[in-house]
């Protein structure tokens, strides 16, 4: 293995432990990295801390591996940005979560919308939490992160806004008159706020800029709603957080 692979593991961690993972990730770290006994790998709970790890056994089911030292790295941004994202088709908001994650966000909250093609079944809701929070965790695994962002319960828009009141708040409005370049932000949290495939309709462009939200467009172009996210996400990152 080139890379020393990264395993996000449920259970708290500590110096000492023999761990046996089993199901995807051995079958991940086993089969398909073709992972040895004597090989290292790293090791994270989602609490900050990752650990050094060697793999002692290599079963066809399952992988044993001696949990070594712990090391701190921190790999979070000093910006505390919230995605609120109207939910898109699965595999675009299956692909949101995963770049939102390695961009740093602290969470991501789904919110429905007037326009929004996907009409989530509330006996769904827990399930589908779960796979986004999954697609999180390989992303974590992939970017180096070790801690987790918050994957929250999906939100109308007007009681999303209403959850995070308070934080500073952009809203990506191809309609806006003015660019990212003359949004300011002192302390405390950001929230972005991004609009299905359709986008957000006038009712709730206006509950958002009632609510203090700055619109801003992303020049000239419509950009679809998951590249959007991606970009507004990044230029937010490079202005106030950590890239660049």
């Amino acid at each position: 293995m080139s890379r020393t692979p990264r395993v996000f593991v449920h259970a708290p961690l500590a110096t000492g432990q023999r761990l046996v993972l089993e199901n995807d990730d051995a079958a991940h770290l086993g089969r398909v990295l073709r992972a040895r006994p004597g090989e290292p790998v790293t090791l994270f709970d989602g609490s900050g801390p990752e650990f050094a790890g060697e793999v002692a056994e290599a079963a066809r089911r399952s992988v044993t591996i001696a949990v070594g030292t712990r090391r701190d790295a921190d790999r979070e941004s000093r910006l505390e940005l919230v995605l609120l994202q109207g939910v898109c088709r699965h595999e675009r908001m299956d692909w949101v979560v995963r770049k939102a994650t390695e961009l740093g966000v602290s969470a991501i909250r789904p919110v429905l919308t007037a326009r929004s093609v996907v009409k989530l079944d509330p006996a769904k809701i827990a399930p589908k939490i779960e796979h986004w929070r999954a697609i999180a965790i390989s992303a974590c695994e992939q970017s180096g992160r070790n801690i987790l962002p918050d994957i929250l319960p999906p939100l109308p828009v007007s009681t999303a806004l209403s959850a995070h009141a308070g934080a500073t708040g952009v809203l990506l409005d191809p309609e806006a008159p003015q660019g990212p370049d003359r949004l300011t932000h002192g302390r405390g949290p950001l929230c972005l706020l991004v609009g299905p495939e359709g986008g957000l309709d006038e009712r709730e462009r206006a509950v958002a800029h009632k609510a203090g939200y700055t619109g801003i467009r992303l020049g000239p172009r419509v950009l679809r709603t998951e590249t959007a996210a991606l970009t507004g996400l990044t230029l937010l990152q490079a202005r106030f957080g950590d890239l660049g």
